[in-house]
């Protein structure tokens, strides 16, 4: 719970599971300067390309799988170092999906 006065912390800023959990596919026009990025877009270096129409955030198909753009340690502080410019997947991720407890589980942690 916040202090009055104070913005909530989201759990996502302790957790980072998903970040250690699961591939990140999306359309290379996400990327900086592309027509569909949000903010800055993901940096191309940040990426691997898949077909003519996917990119994966690199680290994210490794094992064990770790987005290149995640800093800090699972349970404790995480931040996404491209948050105003994450992906459609990662903005489309929410603690409400089931398949954040998966990952949570997968990395020890309870689920919220």
């Amino acid at each position: 719970m916040a202090l009055p006065g104070q913005p909530a912390v989201s759990p996502c800023q302790s957790c980072g599971a998903c970040c250690v959990s699961f591939r990140v596919d999306f359309h290379p026009a996400e990327l900086a300067g592309g027509a569909f990025a949000w903010g800055p877009g993901v940096l191309p270096a940040m990426t691997v390309p898949v077909t003519a129409n996917i990119v994966r955030m690199a680290g994210t198909d490794a094992s064990p799988p770790r987005c290149v753009a995640l800093a800090g340690e699972i349970g404790s502080a995480v931040k996404c170092t491209i948050y105003d410019g994450r992906p459609s997947p990662c903005r489309e991720f929410d603690t409400e999906h089931a398949a954040c407890n998966r990952a949570r589980q997968r990395c020890g942690l309870p689920p919220l």
